[in-house]
């Protein structure tokens, strides 16, 4: 029998759970569907939900084991809570960018993050950013952070460019 992990994130929807958790399965490798769980007759009185419809998916993203619940739309997601993805190309942070963002509120993109259609929050990092911003004190620091925060997507190349301090792409 495999071991859970011991920490899982359980996500709620109002009742998007299934098709949420099938876009993220396509949308990451090494992922897929594990279980579904139906609503039972029993306890309508309190989950307010239609019997067989579908509570809760269990799913896998590149390994991570999540949940995601049908739950009524009592809470929503908000940028409180978000999910990095570590990208280690430029094609991979555009890849995820494109993909989790289509659909999603274009005005919640900014550094990095962005909320998919399903309002959930993501960060599409490339896994090596942190060594553009130290020493946090330094000028290369300051002008790779002042470049950052002027992206949606990030742009790793121009971020290196300006903690290079170098003003406009090489033609070379």
């Amino acid at each position: 029998m495999a071991t859970l992990q011991r920490v899982t994130p359980f996500l709620w929807y109002d009742h998007q759970a299934e098709e949420a958790a099938k876009f993220y399965v396509s949308v990451f490798p090494n992922s897929r569907i594990v279980r579904t769980t139906h609503y039972p007759k029993a306890g309508q009185e309190q989950h307010h939900m239609p019997a067989g419809s579908v509570m809760v998916v269990a799913f896998t993203l590149d390994g991570v084991e999540f949940n995601a619940i049908n739950a009524g739309p009592v809470f929503k997601f908000n940028e409180a809570v978000s999910f990095v993805v570590n990208c280690d190309s430029q094609a991979e942070v555009d890849r995820y960018w494109e993909t989790l963002g289509a659909g999603g509120d274009p005005k919640a993109q900014m550094c990095g993050w962005l909320k998919d259609r399903y309002g959930l929050s993501w960060q599409i990092t490339p896994r090596d950013i942190h060594r553009y911003f130290e020493p946090a004190d330094s000028p290369q620091a300051a002008r790779a952070f002042a470049a950052m925060m002027t992206m949606k997507k990030l742009d790793l190349d121009a971020i290196r460019r300006a903690y290079e301090g170098a003003t406009s792409r090489s033609t070379a």
